[in-house]
Protein backbone atom coordinates (compact mmCIF):
# COMPACT_ATOMS: atom_id res chain seq x y z
CA UNK A 1 0.00 0.00 0.00
CA UNK A 2 1.38 3.52 -1.01
CA UNK A 3 1.63 6.07 1.98
CA UNK A 4 -1.04 8.33 0.63
CA UNK A 5 -3.85 6.13 -0.85
CA UNK A 6 -7.72 6.68 0.50
CA UNK A 7 -6.88 3.12 2.64
CA UNK A 8 -5.00 4.67 4.97
CA UNK A 9 -7.74 6.16 6.39
CA UNK A 10 -8.76 3.39 7.56
CA UNK A 11 -5.63 1.57 8.97
CA UNK A 12 -3.35 4.64 10.41
CA UNK A 13 -3.77 5.59 13.79
CA UNK A 14 -6.37 8.45 14.51
CA UNK A 15 -4.56 11.17 15.88
CA UNK A 16 -1.56 10.76 13.25
CA UNK A 17 -4.39 10.75 10.66
CA UNK A 18 -6.37 13.35 11.76
CA UNK A 19 -3.06 15.54 12.26
CA UNK A 20 -2.32 14.90 8.88
CA UNK A 21 -6.01 15.13 7.45
CA UNK A 22 -6.23 18.68 9.77
CA UNK A 23 -2.84 20.73 9.34
CA UNK A 24 -2.71 20.98 5.81
CA UNK A 25 -6.62 21.64 6.02
CA UNK A 26 -6.01 24.49 8.31
CA UNK A 27 -3.04 25.81 6.34
CA UNK A 28 -5.27 26.13 3.49
CA UNK A 29 -7.98 28.04 5.24
CA UNK A 30 -5.26 30.09 6.82
CA UNK A 31 -4.15 31.00 3.36
CA UNK A 32 -7.23 31.39 2.41
CA UNK A 33 -8.82 33.62 4.92
CA UNK A 34 -5.08 35.79 5.33
CA UNK A 35 -6.24 36.43 1.51
CA UNK A 36 -9.61 37.61 2.25
CA UNK A 37 -7.98 39.38 5.32
CA UNK A 38 -5.65 41.35 3.87
CA UNK A 39 -7.56 41.86 0.84
CA UNK A 40 -10.00 43.72 2.83
CA UNK A 41 -6.49 45.56 4.99
CA UNK A 42 -5.83 46.50 1.39
CA UNK A 43 -8.96 47.46 0.64
CA UNK A 44 -9.23 49.70 3.54
CA UNK A 45 -6.39 51.60 3.37
CA UNK A 46 -5.96 51.97 -0.53
CA UNK A 47 -9.69 52.64 -1.09
CA UNK A 48 -11.46 53.24 2.39
CA UNK A 49 -13.42 51.99 4.81
CA UNK A 50 -16.83 52.16 2.81
CA UNK A 51 -15.10 49.76 0.43
CA UNK A 52 -14.83 47.31 3.26
CA UNK A 53 -18.31 47.40 3.44
CA UNK A 54 -19.35 47.50 -0.32
CA UNK A 55 -16.93 44.07 -0.42
CA UNK A 56 -19.52 42.79 2.80
CA UNK A 57 -22.55 43.57 1.00
CA UNK A 58 -21.90 41.02 -2.65
CA UNK A 59 -20.26 38.58 -0.64
CA UNK A 60 -23.64 36.82 0.48
CA UNK A 61 -24.86 36.80 -3.11
CA UNK A 62 -21.21 35.46 -4.77
CA UNK A 63 -21.10 33.24 -1.61
CA UNK A 64 -24.29 31.54 -2.18
CA UNK A 65 -23.67 30.74 -5.99
CA UNK A 66 -19.87 29.21 -4.83
CA UNK A 67 -21.84 27.00 -2.56
CA UNK A 68 -23.35 25.65 -4.64
CA UNK A 69 -20.36 24.00 -6.11
CA UNK A 70 -19.26 23.35 -2.59
CA UNK A 71 -22.45 22.11 -1.55
CA UNK A 72 -22.18 19.52 -4.81
CA UNK A 73 -18.72 19.00 -3.74
CA UNK A 74 -19.28 17.87 -0.10
CA UNK A 75 -22.33 15.89 -0.83
CA UNK A 76 -20.83 13.76 -3.36
CA UNK A 77 -17.46 13.67 -1.11
CA UNK A 78 -19.28 11.92 1.07
CA UNK A 79 -20.26 9.43 -1.36
CA UNK A 80 -17.10 8.89 -2.38
CA UNK A 81 -15.17 8.74 0.88
CA UNK A 82 -17.92 5.72 1.89
CA UNK A 83 -17.83 4.65 -1.78
CA UNK A 84 -13.74 3.82 -1.70
CA UNK A 85 -14.23 2.48 1.92
CA UNK A 86 -16.69 0.18 0.59
CA UNK A 87 -14.05 -0.78 -2.03
CA UNK A 88 -16.84 0.48 -4.64
CA UNK A 89 -14.54 2.48 -7.02
CA UNK A 90 -17.08 2.77 -10.14
CA UNK A 91 -19.27 4.66 -7.66
CA UNK A 92 -16.98 6.94 -6.81
CA UNK A 93 -16.09 7.42 -10.58
CA UNK A 94 -19.42 8.06 -11.79
CA UNK A 95 -20.30 10.36 -8.50
CA UNK A 96 -17.05 12.65 -9.20
CA UNK A 97 -18.22 13.14 -13.10
CA UNK A 98 -21.67 14.08 -11.88
CA UNK A 99 -20.23 16.61 -9.67
CA UNK A 100 -18.60 18.34 -12.78
CA UNK A 101 -21.65 18.04 -14.30
CA UNK A 102 -24.22 19.49 -11.84
CA UNK A 103 -21.17 22.13 -10.74
CA UNK A 104 -21.17 23.56 -14.16
CA UNK A 105 -24.89 23.67 -14.85
CA UNK A 106 -25.82 25.65 -11.68
CA UNK A 107 -23.45 27.77 -11.07
CA UNK A 108 -23.47 29.30 -14.38
CA UNK A 109 -27.29 29.71 -14.26
CA UNK A 110 -27.24 31.30 -10.87
CA UNK A 111 -24.08 34.07 -11.68
CA UNK A 112 -26.70 34.52 -14.94
CA UNK A 113 -29.19 35.42 -12.63
CA UNK A 114 -27.50 37.46 -10.33
CA UNK A 115 -26.24 39.60 -13.20
CA UNK A 116 -29.92 39.73 -14.63
CA UNK A 117 -30.82 41.03 -10.90
CA UNK A 118 -27.91 43.43 -9.74
CA UNK A 119 -29.60 46.55 -8.99
CA UNK A 120 -32.16 44.57 -6.86
CA UNK A 121 -30.11 42.70 -5.15
CA UNK A 122 -27.33 44.93 -4.01
CA UNK A 123 -29.80 46.82 -1.86
CA UNK A 124 -31.32 44.12 -0.79
CA UNK A 125 -27.93 43.12 1.05
CA UNK A 126 -27.61 46.41 2.34
CA UNK A 127 -25.63 48.25 -0.15
CA UNK A 128 -27.51 51.39 0.77
CA UNK A 129 -26.87 55.19 0.63
CA UNK A 130 -22.80 55.53 -0.13
CA UNK A 131 -22.24 52.09 -0.61
CA UNK A 132 -24.53 50.96 -3.76
CA UNK A 133 -21.93 52.27 -6.24
CA UNK A 134 -18.80 50.75 -5.19
CA UNK A 135 -20.69 47.78 -4.11
CA UNK A 136 -22.39 47.42 -7.73
CA UNK A 137 -18.44 47.38 -9.41
CA UNK A 138 -17.20 44.55 -7.03
CA UNK A 139 -20.18 42.74 -7.74
CA UNK A 140 -20.37 42.44 -11.50
CA UNK A 141 -16.87 41.85 -12.23
CA UNK A 142 -16.77 39.15 -9.25
CA UNK A 143 -19.67 36.77 -10.87
CA UNK A 144 -18.03 36.46 -13.90
CA UNK A 145 -15.81 34.61 -12.05
CA UNK A 146 -18.38 32.45 -9.53
CA UNK A 147 -18.10 29.42 -11.40
CA UNK A 148 -14.93 28.66 -11.68
CA UNK A 149 -15.18 29.28 -7.75
CA UNK A 150 -17.75 26.80 -7.56
CA UNK A 151 -15.61 24.04 -9.69
CA UNK A 152 -12.70 25.07 -7.14
CA UNK A 153 -14.91 24.21 -3.92
CA UNK A 154 -16.50 21.31 -5.27
CA UNK A 155 -12.93 19.99 -5.96
CA UNK A 156 -11.34 20.84 -3.08
CA UNK A 157 -13.83 18.60 -1.24
CA UNK A 158 -13.23 15.29 -4.05
CA UNK A 159 -9.25 15.78 -3.22
CA UNK A 160 -9.85 15.74 0.37
CA UNK A 161 -12.01 12.73 -0.08
CA UNK A 162 -9.11 10.54 -1.32
CA UNK A 163 -7.00 11.04 1.35
CA UNK A 164 -4.91 14.09 -0.66
CA UNK A 165 -5.05 16.94 2.08
CA UNK A 166 -1.24 18.47 0.90
CA UNK A 167 -3.10 18.93 -2.75
CA UNK A 168 -5.94 20.33 -1.23
CA UNK A 169 -4.02 23.06 0.70
CA UNK A 170 -2.35 23.99 -2.77
CA UNK A 171 -5.46 24.24 -4.56
CA UNK A 172 -6.45 26.82 -1.57
CA UNK A 173 -2.70 28.45 -1.24
CA UNK A 174 -2.73 29.53 -4.74
CA UNK A 175 -5.44 31.93 -5.46
CA UNK A 176 -5.12 33.18 -2.36
CA UNK A 177 -1.74 34.14 -3.17
CA UNK A 178 -2.30 34.98 -6.42
CA UNK A 179 -5.00 37.38 -5.39
CA UNK A 180 -2.63 39.24 -2.99
CA UNK A 181 0.10 40.06 -5.47
CA UNK A 182 -2.68 41.05 -8.17
CA UNK A 183 -4.33 42.80 -5.57
CA UNK A 184 -1.36 45.13 -4.91
CA UNK A 185 -0.65 45.43 -8.84
CA UNK A 186 -3.93 46.39 -9.68
CA UNK A 187 -5.30 48.59 -6.55
CA UNK A 188 -1.91 50.06 -5.83
CA UNK A 189 0.13 50.64 -9.00
CA UNK A 190 -2.77 50.84 -11.32
CA UNK A 191 -4.98 52.69 -9.44
CA UNK A 192 -7.94 50.46 -10.61
CA UNK A 193 -9.79 50.83 -6.87
CA UNK A 194 -12.85 48.26 -6.43
CA UNK A 195 -12.63 47.15 -10.28
CA UNK A 196 -8.97 45.87 -9.50
CA UNK A 197 -9.71 44.45 -5.91
CA UNK A 198 -12.33 42.36 -8.04
CA UNK A 199 -10.57 41.44 -10.86
CA UNK A 200 -7.42 40.48 -8.82
CA UNK A 201 -10.42 38.19 -6.99
CA UNK A 202 -11.37 36.79 -10.52
CA UNK A 203 -8.20 35.94 -11.66
CA UNK A 204 -7.07 33.98 -8.76
CA UNK A 205 -10.47 31.91 -9.13
CA UNK A 206 -9.06 30.96 -12.55
CA UNK A 207 -5.74 30.20 -11.42
CA UNK A 208 -7.06 27.30 -8.82
CA UNK A 209 -9.05 26.26 -11.24
CA UNK A 210 -5.79 25.31 -13.35
CA UNK A 211 -4.29 23.79 -10.45
CA UNK A 212 -6.84 20.99 -9.76
CA UNK A 213 -7.69 20.41 -13.55
CA UNK A 214 -4.09 19.41 -13.36
CA UNK A 215 -4.49 17.63 -10.58
CA UNK A 216 -7.14 15.18 -11.70
CA UNK A 217 -5.38 14.47 -14.87
CA UNK A 218 -2.21 13.77 -12.78
CA UNK A 219 -0.92 10.10 -11.61
CA UNK A 220 -1.84 11.75 -7.83
CA UNK A 221 -5.76 10.92 -8.56
CA UNK A 222 -7.20 7.86 -8.13
CA UNK A 223 -10.64 8.90 -10.09
CA UNK A 224 -9.62 9.17 -13.58
CA UNK A 225 -13.15 9.37 -15.40
CA UNK A 226 -14.41 9.40 -18.75
CA UNK A 227 -17.10 11.30 -20.98
CA UNK A 228 -19.54 8.60 -19.88
CA UNK A 229 -19.29 9.64 -15.85
CA UNK A 230 -20.48 13.21 -16.99
CA UNK A 231 -24.02 11.47 -17.57
CA UNK A 232 -26.31 12.37 -14.72
CA UNK A 233 -27.48 9.29 -12.62
CA UNK A 234 -31.05 9.51 -11.04
CA UNK A 235 -30.03 7.81 -7.55
CA UNK A 236 -26.69 9.49 -7.23
CA UNK A 237 -27.60 13.26 -7.89
CA UNK A 238 -30.25 12.44 -5.68
CA UNK A 239 -28.23 10.98 -2.77
CA UNK A 240 -25.59 14.08 -3.54
CA UNK A 241 -28.43 16.57 -3.40
CA UNK A 242 -29.93 14.93 -0.10
CA UNK A 243 -26.26 15.78 1.77
CA UNK A 244 -25.47 18.65 -0.43
CA UNK A 245 -28.58 20.56 0.65
CA UNK A 246 -26.54 20.97 4.39
CA UNK A 247 -24.02 23.20 3.06
CA UNK A 248 -25.90 24.55 0.41
CA UNK A 249 -29.00 25.32 3.31
CA UNK A 250 -26.39 26.88 5.51
CA UNK A 251 -24.65 28.97 3.01
CA UNK A 252 -28.30 29.83 1.95
CA UNK A 253 -28.93 31.12 5.71
CA UNK A 254 -25.87 32.75 6.06
CA UNK A 255 -26.28 34.80 3.05
CA UNK A 256 -30.05 35.22 4.65
CA UNK A 257 -28.29 36.52 8.11
CA UNK A 258 -25.92 38.79 6.13
CA UNK A 259 -28.96 40.96 4.44
CA UNK A 260 -30.97 40.98 8.07
CA UNK A 261 -28.00 41.92 9.81
CA UNK A 262 -26.44 44.32 7.14
CA UNK A 263 -29.65 46.14 6.81
CA UNK A 264 -30.56 46.05 10.96
CA UNK A 265 -26.80 47.70 11.29
CA UNK A 266 -27.49 50.13 8.48
CA UNK A 267 -31.09 50.97 10.23
CA UNK A 268 -29.24 51.62 13.60
CA UNK A 269 -25.84 52.73 12.84
CA UNK A 270 -25.09 53.73 8.85
CA UNK A 271 -22.30 52.49 7.04
CA UNK A 272 -19.92 53.14 10.28
CA UNK A 273 -22.31 49.25 11.68
CA UNK A 274 -22.02 47.72 8.57
CA UNK A 275 -18.04 48.13 8.25
CA UNK A 276 -18.15 46.70 11.89
CA UNK A 277 -20.20 44.00 11.07
CA UNK A 278 -17.29 43.43 7.69
CA UNK A 279 -14.32 43.37 9.87
CA UNK A 280 -16.22 40.71 12.49
CA UNK A 281 -17.15 38.27 9.33
CA UNK A 282 -13.31 38.78 7.75
CA UNK A 283 -11.95 37.65 11.77
CA UNK A 284 -14.37 35.11 11.56
CA UNK A 285 -12.65 32.50 9.07
CA UNK A 286 -9.41 34.03 9.87
CA UNK A 287 -9.71 33.31 13.47
CA UNK A 288 -11.21 29.86 13.54
CA UNK A 289 -9.12 28.52 10.42
CA UNK A 290 -7.60 25.52 12.66
CA UNK A 291 -11.08 24.88 13.90
CA UNK A 292 -12.44 24.53 10.38
CA UNK A 293 -9.29 23.27 9.31
CA UNK A 294 -9.91 19.91 12.02
CA UNK A 295 -13.63 19.96 10.99
CA UNK A 296 -12.36 19.45 7.37
CA UNK A 297 -10.01 16.71 8.43
CA UNK A 298 -12.33 14.59 10.29
CA UNK A 299 -14.73 14.79 7.98
CA UNK A 300 -13.22 12.03 5.30
CA UNK A 301 -11.69 9.65 8.53
CA UNK A 302 -15.06 9.71 9.91
CA UNK A 303 -17.10 8.80 6.58
CA UNK A 304 -14.52 6.33 4.79
CA UNK A 305 -14.38 4.19 8.24
CA UNK A 306 -18.50 4.29 8.82
CA UNK A 307 -17.85 3.10 5.28
CA UNK A 308 -15.94 0.67 6.27
CA UNK A 309 -17.83 -0.77 9.21
CA UNK A 310 -15.00 0.23 11.58
CA UNK A 311 -17.31 1.84 14.27
CA UNK A 312 -14.65 2.17 16.97
CA UNK A 313 -12.40 4.09 14.68
CA UNK A 314 -15.49 6.97 13.84
CA UNK A 315 -15.97 7.31 17.82
CA UNK A 316 -12.80 7.77 18.35
CA UNK A 317 -12.30 10.34 15.74
CA UNK A 318 -14.88 12.29 17.18
CA UNK A 319 -13.74 12.35 20.53
CA UNK A 320 -10.41 13.48 19.41
CA UNK A 321 -11.68 16.36 16.71
CA UNK A 322 -14.10 17.90 19.38
CA UNK A 323 -11.08 18.00 22.21
CA UNK A 324 -8.25 19.38 19.32
CA UNK A 325 -11.23 21.64 18.28
CA UNK A 326 -12.05 22.92 21.83
CA UNK A 327 -8.39 23.50 22.48
CA UNK A 328 -8.12 25.71 19.62
CA UNK A 329 -10.98 27.57 20.06
CA UNK A 330 -10.31 28.70 23.50
CA UNK A 331 -6.70 30.16 22.74
CA UNK A 332 -8.35 32.22 19.94
CA UNK A 333 -11.35 33.28 22.27
CA UNK A 334 -8.21 34.49 24.55
CA UNK A 335 -6.58 36.15 21.72
CA UNK A 336 -9.77 38.31 20.67
CA UNK A 337 -10.58 39.14 24.09
CA UNK A 338 -7.69 40.75 24.59
CA UNK A 339 -6.55 42.41 21.40
CA UNK A 340 -10.26 43.83 19.36
CA UNK A 341 -8.61 47.32 19.41
CA UNK A 342 -5.39 46.30 17.78
CA UNK A 343 -6.95 43.81 15.31
CA UNK A 344 -9.40 46.53 14.48
CA UNK A 345 -6.94 49.51 13.84
CA UNK A 346 -5.00 46.90 11.21
CA UNK A 347 -8.24 47.42 8.87
CA UNK A 348 -9.16 50.58 9.36
CA UNK A 349 -8.02 54.55 10.25
CA UNK A 350 -11.63 55.53 10.76
CA UNK A 351 -12.09 56.75 14.44
CA UNK A 352 -15.87 55.88 14.01
CA UNK A 353 -15.33 52.13 13.15
CA UNK A 354 -12.36 51.97 15.73
CA UNK A 355 -14.65 52.88 18.48
CA UNK A 356 -17.87 50.41 17.48
CA UNK A 357 -15.60 46.81 16.53
CA UNK A 358 -14.02 46.35 19.52
CA UNK A 359 -17.05 45.67 21.42
CA UNK A 360 -18.96 43.64 18.17
CA UNK A 361 -16.06 41.17 17.84
CA UNK A 362 -16.34 40.85 21.53
CA UNK A 363 -19.68 40.01 21.65
CA UNK A 364 -19.59 37.89 18.09
CA UNK A 365 -16.97 35.76 19.19
CA UNK A 366 -17.95 35.51 23.35
CA UNK A 367 -19.18 31.34 23.09
CA UNK A 368 -16.61 30.26 20.41
CA UNK A 369 -15.13 27.84 22.93
CA UNK A 370 -18.08 26.05 22.63
CA UNK A 371 -18.61 26.48 19.13
CA UNK A 372 -15.90 23.18 18.32
CA UNK A 373 -18.99 20.73 19.44
CA UNK A 374 -21.46 22.08 17.23
CA UNK A 375 -18.84 22.29 14.20
CA UNK A 376 -17.73 18.92 14.91
CA UNK A 377 -21.10 17.47 15.77
CA UNK A 378 -22.98 18.76 12.52
CA UNK A 379 -20.18 17.54 10.41
CA UNK A 380 -20.57 14.27 11.60
CA UNK A 381 -23.64 13.36 10.45
CA UNK A 382 -22.81 14.75 6.48
CA UNK A 383 -19.89 12.46 6.97
CA UNK A 384 -21.93 9.79 7.44
CA UNK A 385 -24.34 10.42 4.93
CA UNK A 386 -27.36 10.74 7.03
CA UNK A 387 -28.68 14.01 5.45
CA UNK A 388 -31.98 15.09 7.28
CA UNK A 389 -29.91 15.27 11.31
CA UNK A 390 -26.68 16.94 9.59
CA UNK A 391 -29.39 19.60 7.77
CA UNK A 392 -31.39 20.40 11.13
CA UNK A 393 -27.95 20.61 12.83
CA UNK A 394 -26.43 22.81 10.51
CA UNK A 395 -29.24 25.01 11.03
CA UNK A 396 -29.99 25.62 14.68
CA UNK A 397 -27.02 28.15 14.91
CA UNK A 398 -28.16 30.25 12.12
CA UNK A 399 -31.73 29.71 11.19
CA UNK A 400 -33.40 28.37 14.48
CA UNK A 401 -31.60 30.47 16.76
CA UNK A 402 -30.01 33.52 15.39
CA UNK A 403 -32.36 34.92 12.99
CA UNK A 404 -35.39 34.91 15.58
CA UNK A 405 -33.09 36.20 18.15
CA UNK A 406 -32.39 39.20 15.69
CA UNK A 407 -35.93 40.01 15.36
CA UNK A 408 -36.14 39.86 19.42
CA UNK A 409 -33.10 41.38 20.91
CA UNK A 410 -32.87 44.54 18.61
CA UNK A 411 -36.13 45.69 20.65
CA UNK A 412 -35.39 45.87 23.61
CA UNK A 413 -31.28 46.44 23.16
CA UNK A 414 -31.44 48.72 19.93
CA UNK A 415 -27.52 47.47 18.35
CA UNK A 416 -26.25 45.43 21.21
CA UNK A 417 -29.03 43.14 20.70
CA UNK A 418 -27.71 42.20 17.81
CA UNK A 419 -24.57 41.69 18.94
CA UNK A 420 -25.50 39.48 21.55
CA UNK A 421 -27.40 37.37 19.47
CA UNK A 422 -24.38 35.28 18.08
CA UNK A 423 -23.32 34.41 21.43
CA UNK A 424 -26.66 33.09 22.50
CA UNK A 425 -27.28 30.84 19.48
CA UNK A 426 -24.00 29.63 19.28
CA UNK A 427 -24.56 28.56 23.02
CA UNK A 428 -27.92 26.95 21.90
CA UNK A 429 -27.17 25.43 19.34
CA UNK A 430 -24.17 23.76 20.84
CA UNK A 431 -26.79 22.26 23.41
CA UNK A 432 -28.90 20.92 20.94
CA UNK A 433 -26.00 19.03 18.77
CA UNK A 434 -24.00 18.03 21.99
CA UNK A 435 -28.00 15.61 22.30
CA UNK A 436 -28.25 14.51 19.40
CA UNK A 437 -24.28 13.35 18.87
CA UNK A 438 -24.64 12.05 22.30
CA UNK A 439 -27.83 9.55 21.43
CA UNK A 440 -26.05 8.92 17.85
CA UNK A 441 -22.87 7.67 19.71
CA UNK A 442 -24.63 5.80 22.46
CA UNK A 443 -26.76 3.84 20.20
CA UNK A 444 -25.05 3.67 17.23
CA UNK A 445 -21.24 3.30 18.10
CA UNK A 446 -21.70 2.70 21.64
CA UNK A 447 -21.29 -1.49 21.36
CA UNK A 448 -17.63 -0.73 19.05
Amino acid sequence: MTKNTSENLGTESISKLLIKQAVPASIGILVMSLNILVDTIFVGNWIGALAIAAINVVLPVSFFIAALGMAIGVGGSSIISRALGAGNKSKALKTFGNQLTLTLIFTITFSVFGLYFVNELIPAFGGKGAIFDPAKIYYEIILYGVPLLGLVMMGNTVIRAEGKPKFAMYAMMIPSIGNLVLDYVFINILNMGMAGAAWATTASYLSAVVFIGWYFLSKHSELKIHFFHFGLNKAIVSEIGSLGSVTLARQAVVSITFLLVNNLLFDFGGETSVTAYAIVGRMSMFALFPVFGITQGFIPIAGYNYGAKQYGRVKKVIFTAIKYATLLATLVFIGLMLFPEIITRSFTKDAAVIRETPSALRWAFAAVPVLALQLIGAAYFQAIGKALPALLLTLTRQAIFFVPLLFILPNYYGELGIWMSFPIADVLATIVTAYFLYREVKLKLGKA
